[in-house]
């Protein structure tokens, strides 16, 4: 009966108002991170109401739904944008695979963790996220008002808060880009990255103040209506994460400032959103309805509002969205140690011609999947003849890094990945990078990479392989002059590869890759399980030493080409993509262990593609092949089919149903194809085929292309896990009684 009379009065108070003189009405909207979707809600029935807001202020989500109302979206395309959004996405900033260059794609699936390392000191990043994937969000939406520098000119006028990090003030945010000002806005800290406006270090503005209602007032509003999604304070059963604690000690602050700014407001909305956490992004629906529920149990009165006030249609016009832009200058500020030429590489794209917003975002995430810079902001500015693209760039400055990683699996064993990795070791725009591997064999990569963005970039490799594997004698027998002794059966085979490379590489947009090198290569067959017990073919032949018979130890030479295209979504479990790896290898000089060198070449390529089939069902077809030419004698390059693995050295290929190093020949084919089924989140059941031609010449005796001679399955399973892909497969062929079981856990290195 109370709260009856209280809406009577209100009712009363506002038709008196209204009798006089038309009030402006301004509107408050909180900070609440994934709660402030309620705000959507409540624009709706406010809407419905038929009230034209004047003026309105926010903070934080507050702040983000209210712009975006501000410069002319309806409370519906609101409702539109942010459930076709999967915010969990957007904060994790993961940049697309597809944006890295093949540099960087392997960079960061080889090593579980990275850490700043500078003074020979770990630290510790700031925050969770840069927040480069919301900004490029802002920017898109809010493009239609890209030139409008005071909020007051906006089709609503608008302000935000923000708070100085450095003093603890309040930073009132009404003028500048908007994208930027409402990313102040909301940048929760731990969570994301502070941001710097005008010289300022900004965090968001709901540490200090969460409901500016007092601000919107100052704007020129008679009456407020206000959207509160703040949080009460919680019991210690609700303070389950560190972000629950953080808003909690906010809070203490927040809950006695709405004592008073409640009385402030004319229309007060409380949604009921106690269920929801801050992060619950995939519980907007529910809590958009949150919104609507509470602000319609007030809509009597909004009512009142809408039916006495003159209809402007000028608050929020319709304004044409466009999905491309011309960008002709490109300002940059902020690059003191990478180049204009790397930076406008990174880009990909040219000036003065149309591009897309999804290209520009993709150019943004080139630049970003460096991970040489702090934050990227950029501002897009109208200049007569097309826009500026203005970036302000805020490098980091820690330029080295300590890197880790584990693995285990039936060919390598276990291991334990070291790596240090410096930026601007020599040049500007180069990176440095040695990775030190332990565990049951000893090996080494190190990588100096130079990168010209447009145009030819330069490499050095350097990487030292070293493994042992039970095989069969004949193989040995196969491509090597040995004594053929029926003892013998098998035999453990080292294997020791120095490789050494000097390159240079173009890169078209970030998935073709076109290399041009040099390589030396000291390549080693031997064995400790037979020794003494081969003829000697000649006088230069030397098959032992100590207790190790050798059957290769000769450095090579060669000249390289190499062509990859790559838009696989994942390495290791692709859903989306396609794939081509070709490569051509001349080789010209050798050391001539075995006497038998000539000058020969190694072809081989691989295809691929990968597609959904249904939601959680891909499928991953590849096919392959190489072969040699010339007459060389020499078998040490010869192809090898046989095991499993996603990191295989010179021409050994893995094959489902035969154990490592099984099938030889200097040439083959194969196809491939692997079902993928998601049964949960990162957890992947995998039913895979393969067949094969594999011999001597196959090409040239025509039978690539008879019945397949070798062919083999495997079931397994997958999991994306922090350390990588931990795959398990047990596979087996129709050729053979024994089936294998394959291991493997961690990033291949």
């Amino acid at each position: 009966m109370n709260k009856k009379i209280i809406q009577l009065v209100l009712l009363f108070i506002i038709s008196n108002l209204f009798s006089q003189e038309e009030p402006k009405i301004g509107l408050v909207l909180s900070g609440g991170g994934a709660k402030g979707l309620a705000h959507i809600g409540a624009l709706k029935v406010i809407e419905d109401a038929g009230i034209e807001i004047d003026y309105i202020g926010g903070t934080s989500m507050g702040a983000i739904v209210g712009a975006l109302y501000a410069s002319g979206y309806s409370a519906s395309e609101l409702d539109s944008i942010f459930k076709a959004t999967d915010f969990s996405k957007l904060i994790q900033d993961n940049v697309p695979r597809g944006a890295k260059t093949f540099y960087e794609k392997d960079d960061s699936e080889r090593y579980a963790l990275g850490l700043p390392f500078d003074n020979f000191k770990v630290s510790f990043p700031q925050a969770i996220s840069g927040g480069q994937n919301i900004y490029n969000e802002f920017v898109r939406l809010l493009y239609h008002v890209k030139d409008v520098d005071d909020f007051n000119k906006l089709p609503i006028p608008f302000l935000c808060i923000a708070t100085n990090v450095e003093t603890g003030e309040a930073v009132l945010l009404n003028d500048g880009y908007l994208p930027e000002a409402i990313m102040a806005s909301g940048t929760f800290p731990s969570l994301f990255e502070p941001a710097e406006v005008d010289g300022n270090i900004l965090i968001d503005g709901g540490v200090v103040n969460n409901y500016p209602i007092d601000e919107v007032k100052a704007l020129g509003a008679d009456l407020v209506i206000g959207v509160d999604v703040q949080d009460e304070l919680s019991n210690r059963e609700a303070l389950s994460s560190a972000t629950e604690i953080l808003l909690q000690i906010n809070n203490y602050r927040t809950v006695n400032d709405m004592i008073t700014k409640k009385a402030k407001t004319d229309i007060y909305i409380k949604p009921n959103i106690e269920d929801f956490s801050v992060i619950a992004f995939e519980k907007g629906a529910e809590i958009i309805e949150s919104g609507k529920i509470a602000a319609e149990k007030r809509l009597e009165e909004l009512k009142a509002i809408g039916a006495k006030t003159t209809k402007k249609n000028t608050k929020n016009p319709r304004f044409h969205t466009s999905d491309s832009l011309i960008i002709n200058r490109l300002i940059i500020k902020g690059n003191e140690t990478y180049t204009r030429g790397y930076i406008k590489g990174k880009l990909r794209f040219n000036l003065a011609n149309e591009i897309s917003f999804s290209k520009l975002k993709r150019g943004i995430n080139n630049l970003a999947a460096t991970g040489n810079f702090k934050a990227i902001r950029y501002k897009l500015i109208s200049n007569g003849l097309g826009t500026d693209l203005i970036l302000k760039l805020k490098e980091k400055p820690t330029k080295m890094f300590i890197k880790m990683g584990a693995h285990y699996d039936d060919l390598y064993k276990s291991a334990a990945l070291i790596n240090l990795t410096r930026k601007n070791f020599l040049l500007k725009d180069d990176v440095a990078s040695f990775d030190l591997i332990l565990g049951d064999h000893v090996r080494y990569n190190m990588q100096y990479y130079v990168d010209k963005g447009f145009y030819w970039s330069f490499g050095i490799n350097s990487m030292f392989n070293d493994f042992d594997q039970e095989i069969e004698f004949d193989l040995i027998r196969s491509n090597f002059e040995v004594l053929d002794d029926p003892n013998i059966g098998e035999i453990s085979l080292d294997v020791t590869d120095f490789t050494n490379q000097l390159y240079i590489q173009t890169v078209l947009r970030e998935e073709f890759a076109f290399s041009l090198g040099l390589e030396h290569k000291l390549l080693r067959y031997s064995t400790r399980t037979i020794n003494n017990s081969l003829p000697e073919i000649d006088e230069n032949f030397r098959p032992t030493e100590g207790n190790r018979t050798f059957f290769e130890d000769s450095h090579f030479f060669s000249t390289y080409g190499r062509l990859t295209f790559d838009t696989y979504d994942d390495k290791y479990f692709p859903t989306k993509g396609l794939f081509f790896d070709g490569d051509f290898h001349f080789y010209l000089l050798s050391s001539d262990f075995n006497n038998n060198f000539k000058e020969f070449s190694i072809a081989k390529a691989r295809m691929g593609t990968a597609l959904s089939i249904f939601s959680d069902l891909s499928i991953n077809i590849e096919t392959e092949g190489g072969f040699k030419l010339g007459t060389s004698s020499v078998t040490s390059f010869d192809f090898v089919l046989g095991g499993f693995g996603n990191n295989p050295i010179n021409n050994f290929i893995p094959f489902f149903g035969y154990d490592f190093l099984s099938l030889p020949g200097n040439s083959y084919v194969k196809a491939y194809t692997r079902l993928d089924y998601e049964i949960a989140p990162k957890n992947h059941l995998l039913f895979t085929a393969n067949i094969a031609n594999i011999a001597d010449d196959l090409f040239r005796t025509g039978e690539w292309f008879t019945t397949p001679d070798f062919s083999g399955y495997g079931v397994g399973y997958g999991l994306e896990s922090f350390i990588g892909p931990v795959q398990v497969y047990y596979s087996w062929t129709p050729q053979l009684d024994e089936g294998n079981f394959f291991f493997s856990v961690g990033y291949w290195f």
